[in-house]
């Protein structure tokens, strides 16, 4: 694996003192120190190009390198393009400005401004300059691809740290009396059957797994619903893989199965269950369905249950997201789920360094 950050950091401390020849030389001594794909990852962490490297690598194999001290005079070579054709920069400046501060109707304002788009827009505008040399003239101006960044929260009620200090009160002291306290979600809907999954994983060179192009639904295998009932305390996880529909009676109904299995063992004199959800959903806050089989399971178990939900557009910081959901993406990435025993199978042999153990059954019922 070459190093690209580490022959950029060595090119940079070294180029000020480095005349032409000194960095066509250095260039090539990187390349071939690198071996095989040497020539294109220093080309890339240096910006020079890559003839100009096969020219270092020629006087390295011939031994110019002492017999031939000649270096370019000041002022020789072709002149920079910005110098030839004036105005170029002020050009490719004005077609990259973000879009919020030119007008609705300025060029490439509703297309990709991809160095290709730029070359062909500023050809337009009489100027000559390839995608190379567009993209030099790019990192003069400061400009690299970026992608969106998710950091605008939206309106966020005053109370809200507020609500994030009473959960995790409510946690802490159910916790302090031995009393269960779970975190509860559904996961993503997946497709079952040769469907692609996200992520990778290792295989022969050339042999990827083969899996359909179109994401159609299988009607012999449908999709899968896990609901997922987190352990804050034993850091353990349940699955619950529905096949029909994830409603209000299949969440509670996880949560009963959660208890029958592993709640009531490892909680024996439990007298109240607190759950912290989400605040839409199967389980929302507004579902009186919700509301009405939670007091059912209540009543059944005996024991007091109460919700905690979180406010809305929060649910990443419900723990069963980062501390289950999470893992599980991981542990089953680039695996097609071809069948339900496969996801449960995927499911179950999730596991962490930190303990996290998880279980997963299968819910034949119809919701």
């Amino acid at each position: 694996m070459i190093d690209i950050a580490a022959i950029k950091a060595r090119f940079e401390a070294l180029a000020p003192v480095l005349d032409e020849r000194g960095r066509r030389l250095f260039a090539a001594s990187e390349a071939r120190a690198a071996g095989r794909g040497g020539v294109v990852a220093v080309s890339r962490a240096t910006g020079i190009a890559r003839s100009t490297i096969g020219r270092g690598l020629a006087d390295l194999r011939s031994g110019a390198v002492i017999s031939s001290p000649r270096v370019r005079r000041p002022g020789g070579g072709g002149k920079p393009a910005t110098e030839t054709q004036p105005g170029l920069l002020a050009a490719l400046n004005a077609l990259v400005e973000p879009s919020i501060r030119g007008d609705p109707e300025a060029a490439l304002r509703w297309v990709s401004k991809s160095q290709r788009h730029l070359s062909a827009a500023l050809a337009e505008r009489g100027f000559t300059a390839g995608q190379k040399l567009v993209g030099r003239l790019l990192k003069r101006l400061g400009f690299s691809l970026q992608a969106n960044a998710k950091t605008r929260e939206g309106a966020s009620h005053p109370d809200r740290n507020a609500q994030f200090e009473h959960i995790n009160a409510q946690v802490t002291a159910f916790q302090a009396a031995g009393e269960p306290a779970i975190s509860v979600d559904t996961k993503k809907k997946e497709l079952v059957g040769d469907f692609k999954n996200g992520g990778r994983e290792l295989r022969p060179k050339g042999q990827p797994e083969p899996v359909r192009v179109h994401d159609f639904v299988i009607p012999d295998l449908g999709k899968a619903v896990p609901y997922g009932v987190y352990d804050i305390a034993a850091n353990a996880g349940w699955v619950n893989l529905g096949i029909t529909h994830d409603t209000a009676a299949f969440a509670v109904e996880s949560i009963r199965r959660w208890w029958h299995e592993l709640g009531a063992a490892r909680y024996p004199t439990a007298t109240r269950l607190l759950i912290t959800a989400d605040c839409g959903g199967s389980n929302g806050v507004r579902v009186r369905l919700w509301k009405r089989e939670l007091q059912v399971l209540a009543d059944e178990l005996g024991i007091a249950i109460t919700v905690c939900h979180l406010p809305p557009g929060t649910s990443k910081w419900n723990r069963i997201e980062h501390r289950l959901f999470a893992f599980i993406t991981q542990n089953w990435r680039g695996k097609p789920l071809v069948s339900h025993q496969v996801i449960i199978q995927l499911i179950a042999n999730t596991r962490t360094k930190t303990g996290l153990s998880v279980a997963c059954r299968i819910d034949a019922g119809a919701y």
